[in-house]
Formats: structure tokens, C-alpha cells, sequence
């Protein structure tokens, strides 16, 4: 354990907390003429327009989430394309008046999308051998790194998306929290490729050891003469996508390295800001959070849940990504039934051979507490869901004495979901969440409460990894709040030693990492919503 890379990450983890005395270091002020740009791009590289899929790939939403796969989508131009879509590109424009701004199919805190996708091909069907960037506006692979015909014969059968975070995008608006929030969309992107991936009949799986240095080079993000000052990328995750499991001679730092050879990158980062503002704090949890490669990691013993709450869903897959929204408002009047709520929690459960935990493949380190509100049959108050039986006496242990502990009428007995307080708890909620009224409107709202020191404890890479878990989480409740016919949205904003204060924990053996809220949503009048792909006139649809 590097602890000097301990230490800076939990001086992070202190200075970016919102209290309720003061809030984190923040801009202070949005300077709208000076916002980032939204999307990257590389002039000077060739560009390959994809086509776009507007008819459905006849699976549900309901047997995706419960693994069930149809004929796998062959592995070409074609299918890559309707990946990319379903998991990084647009999803509608809103305008209000002057106004119009894009949304996509992975959340972002902010709508602000520091999440970048690069794609690695070889002898794909319709596309050149290399490295590619994807760009969500024109739908559309810019080649940033050119190979020849030998390149990348390990790819064969599948791509590899490996994702980056440019943290200005978000620290222009959050200040320094900004990098748990590129953490959060880092979690929601592999969460959205890996929903896509098993609509399409496809695995998508972690590269595990291929350590940071690796994916700069394979990115680019590592030549800073290529980008504006300032402005360079961070480098997250690496994944596989294939119709097959994960090929073992792939995942290591040798695979990796190896790929690096013989690139010839081209094109020039387009500029995103006249000027930036420094924010050394994220600086300093970057380099403290760099990831080298891990030591083989033991095999998780798989825990043996039952079979996923089945739900009443019949739309198709596609459909219900491409309307995930992030609610702005909730009507604090609707009620959620009681067997929709387990089956939404059921779903939180890491079920490894079910997306999105297939793709991640580790313990369960989160726990969400749950405020209830509106929960038709269940009695409102604070409640608790532990998604690893391991952990139940650990938490049983730290929070506090007058904790209830009380099994919930009606709710399935492998759940892991305990009342520990009954009360009112609309007021504490608005209050956790920065006095905002969607954490009390809505049928329920929670906070992640991560096992957090002793994950820290062997190395402080786990730091993003814990967010990357949460965002998993947050982008799982929002495709089941929208399968539910409800709306979710997460809280970047929340006190976070309040909801510690409220259970009874001092240490940081436990921290809360994210909120989020699901409820009966309010849609705003003024906004007009526009089609996500109008402006590509004359493009090429999938058959």
C-alpha cells in the first residue's frame, strides 16, 4: 500500500465534502461564455459515418435484465454502431427558447459528459484497422490511430472501448467535487455499454489488467503536444465486447503493451475552453488514483441468489434506453406498489452472470439506504439493503445501537433489506440531499454507503473503482425506474457526514459516495423536445 497515495486521496475525500455549515470549493459562479465544449473531437482524422438503427432489436427491456439473450448481432460496422448509440450517443435535443442543448443515453451529472469512448478494431468488417474516437453529435468514429493489417490480432471477435474523463467539463460547473463526478459517469458508462452489449446478444466484460500507462498510450490522451493545455483526458476503463467470454491471453499488461506498437495517430484535440481554472485538489487525486496493473485477482465466489424478480414490461430494450431521463422535479404524490420496489431492489443485487454486475465482476462493497416515502404497504422511514450477506455484521456493528433491524412484511427473504428506523423521513432526506425537494417528492431516495477504508486499504486505485460501482448502481435505477413507469435521477449533491452523523458513523470505515431518487416525475411545460438525430439527413439506417 503507497500511503502517501492514501493520504492524498483522503485529503480529497475531506476538502470535496459538502457540510452542512459550508459547501465544497466550487466556482462560485458559472461562466457560461466559457463553458467546455460537450463534444471532442480530432480534426484532422478520418472520419467513418455509422448508421443509425431506428427500428427495435425485438428484445425487452424485462429479459434483458434477466439475461436472457437473443441472436447474437454479428460482429461488424453494423453492430458496433448500434452499441455506440445505445450507450454513448444522443437520445433527444431540449430547447427553451434561444437555448438547445443535447441529451445522450448515458447519464452525466450536469448533463455535462465528460465521459469519452475510444474503440479498438481489428479486421472488423466495414472498418479500418486501429484506434478510433467516438463522437456522439454526428454519430460517428473519427481514426485517431492508424494500423496496418497486422495490427491487433487479438481483437478478432470482438472490440475493445476503452473510456476516458476529461475533468474540466466538470469541474468548470462543481469545482473540486468534480471528480467524484467523472468517477459517477465513468460507473453509468460501463453500466449503459453493458445493457447494450446484452441487447445485442453480446458479453462485455472489464479488462482487468490493463493498467493506466497502457491506455494512454493506446488513446493518445498520453500525447499532451495533441491537445489544447489543460485540456488533456484521464484515462478510467478498459472493456471487452464479443459475442464470447473475455480471451484470457487478452486481459494483461503484456496484451496491452503490445497493442501500443505500430499506431500512427493523427488529428489534433479540438480546443474546448478560451481559458480554464485550475483545481490542483483534482490534480493531486489523479495522480494519487493512477492504476497500475493489479495483482490476479482471486476469483469471486458467486453468491447464490435466487432468480431476478421477473417485472411487467413488455417494451423493447432499445426503446426504454433511449427515454432514460433525469428528473428535474417529482409530484410528491405518487406511490410506488410495494412488489415493484423489490423487484427494483432485487435488481441492485449483484447477480454476476446479469448485466450490469457481468461486467464488473466484483464484491459488492455498496449499500444503499434507502429513505422510504411512498411505498404503498411499507411503513415510511429509513431503511437499509445489504447487497453482500458477508457484510450484514460489519454494518450491524457500526451503526448505531437504537438501529431496529426489522425484516420488511412482504419482501422477499434473500433481499437483504432491513428497516432501521420508522419515521417521517421526507424533512431528514430534503435536508441530506442539500435541501433539495427531489430527495422528499419522490416515492423513495437513498444514499450508497461504501465499505470504504478497508477497500482503500489495498491501494488507492479502489477510490475511483468505488465510484465507478456507484454509478453501476445509479444506472441500473434509472432503467428500472423508467421500466417501473417512473423517473429516477441522482444527487451529486448531499452532506456527506450528515447521513454518516444520522447512523451513527464517525470513521471512514464507511462512506456515503452518491444519492439518487426515484418518484412520479413533473415534466416541464417550457421545454420542447426535439429528435436526437434530425440534423444527419440522408444517413444510413442498420436493416
Amino acid at each position: 500500500m503507497n500511503k502517501n497515495a492514501l493520504s492524498a486521496v483522503l485529503d480529497y475525500h475531506e476538502t470535496s465534502k459538502h457540510r452542512l455549515d459550508r459547501y465544497a470549493p466550487g466556482p462560485g459562479g458559472l461562466d457560461w461564455a466559457n463553458q467546455p465544449d460537450p463534444f471532442r473531437r480530432y480534426p484532422g482524422a478520418s472520419i467513418c459515418e455509422l448508421p443509425l438503427r431506428p427500428s427495435p432489436l425485438q428484445i425487452s427491456f424485462a429479459e434483458v435484465r434477466c439475461g436472457q439473450r437473443g441472436t447474437p448481432a454479428a460482429i461488424n460496422l453494423n453492430g458496433l454502431a448500434t452499441l455506440l448509440e445505445l450507450s454513448f450517443g444522443l437520445s433527444a435535443w431540449k430547447e427553451q427558447g434561444v437555448s438547445r442543448w443535447a441529451l445522450r443515453c448515458n447519464p452525466s451529472s450536469g448533463n455535462l459528459h465528460p465521459t469519452e469512448c475510444y474503440v479498438l478494431t481489428a479486421a472488423c468488417d466495414g472498418l479500418s484497422n486501429g484506434v478510433h474516437h467516438y463522437v456522439s453529435y454526428d454519430h460517428s468514429l473519427e481514426h485517431r490511430a492508424e494500423a496496418d493489417a497486422t495490427w491487433g490480432n487479438g481483437l478478432t471477435g470482438g472490440f475493445v472501448l476503452i473510456l476516458t474523463s476529461i475533468h474540466w467539463r466538470e469541474a468548470w460547473k462543481y469545482g473540486l467535487r468534480a471528480f467524484r463526478y467523472c468517477q459517477h459517469d465513468c460507473g453509468h458508462a460501463i453500466a449503459a455499454v453493458s445493457y447494450a452489449a446484452a441487447a445485442l446478444g453480446w458479453n462485455a466484460q472489464l479488462l482487468e489488467n490493463w493498467n493506466d500507462t497502457s491506455l494512454a498510450a493506446l488513446t493518445g490522451v498520453a500525447r499532451s503536444s495533441d491537445f489544447a493545455e489543460h485540456e488533456n483526458e484521464a484515462v478510467d476503463v478498459a472493456l471487452w465486447i464479443g459475442c464470447d467470454n473475455l480471451p484470457k491471453h487478452l486481459d494483461s499488461p503484456q496484451a496491452a503493451a503490445a497493442l501500443t506498437n505500430g499506431l500512427r495517430f493523427t488529428g489534433q484535440a479540438n480546443r474546448l475552453s478560451a481559458w480554464y481554472v485550475p483545481w490542483s485538489g483534482i490534480d493531486a487525486v489523479h495522480r494519487a488514483t493512477e492504476r497500475p496493473a493489479p495483482p490476479a485477482a482471486a476469483l469471486i465466489p458467486p453468491i447464490p441468489w435466487p432468480p431476478l424478480a421477473a417485472i411487467d414490461c413488455s417494451q423493447d430494450a432499445d426503446a426504454l434506453i433511449r427515454q432514460r431521463r433525469s428528473a428535474v422535479d417529482f409530484d410528491g404524490v405518487t406511490s410506488m406498489p410495494m412488489e415493484h420496489w423489490f423487484a427494483l431492489l432485487d435488481a441492485l443485487l449483484p447477480r454476476l452472470e446479469l448485466p450490469p454486475w457481468k461486467s464488473w465482476q466484483r464484491p459488492a462493497h455498496i449499500h444503499p439506504v434507502l429513505f422510504v416515502h411512498r411505498i404503498n404497504g411499507v411503513i415510511p422511514g429509513v431503511y437499509l439493503l445489504v447487497r453482500d450477506p458477508s457484510v450484514e455484521a460489519r454494518l450491524r456493528q457500526a451503526i448505531r445501537a437504537d438501529a431496529e433491524w426489522a425484516a420488511v412484511p412482504g419482501a422477499p427473504e434473500h433481499l437483504g433489506l432491513f428497516r432501521l428506523f420508522a419515521a417521517d423521513a421526507r424533512d431528514a432526506a430534503r435536508q441530506i440531499s442539500c435541501h433539495q425537494n427531489i430527495a422528499a417528492d419522490s416515492c423513495f431516495s437513498l444514499g450508497m454507503l461504501a465499505e470504504f477504508k478497508a477497500v482503500l486499504n489495498e491501494g488507492a486505485w479502489h477510490y475511483r473503482e468505488l465510484f465507478h460501482e456507484a454509478g453501476l448502481l445509479g444506472q441500473a435505477l434509472y432503467l428500472e425506474a423508467e421500466a417501473a413507469g417512473l423517473r429516477g435521477t441522482g444527487i451529486g449533491c448531499y452532506f456527506d457526514d450528515a447521513l454518516h452523523a444520522m447512523l451513527g458513523l464517525s470513521s471512514h470505515d464507511w462512506q456515503s459516495l452518491y444519492h439518487f431518487t426515484v418518484g412520479g416525475p413533473l415534466d416541464d411545460s417550457r421545454l420542447r423536445t426535439l429528435p436526437p438525430y434530425a440534423h444527419l439527413s440522408g444517413r444510413r439506417v442498420v436493416d
